[in-house]
């Protein structure tokens, strides 16, 4: 199964959505500190746009 690549338009963004890729044999603990970071950046994308 293809996996498809979700676009924003929005460069830091997508950056940080690709971190979210196929997981490359680490263990559950490395994914949950991926998704707290990734987590933590669109956070602060979005209060950044807030803010402009």
């Amino acid at each position: 199964m293809s996996e498809q690549v979700v676009r924003t338009g929005e460069p830091g963004v997508d950056e940080v959505l690709a971190r979210l890729g196929p997981p490359d044999g680490a263990g559950a603990e490395r994914w949950a500190e991926v998704y707290e970071d990734v987590h933590a950046r669109l956070a602060a994308t979005l209060a950044a746009l807030d803010r402009g």
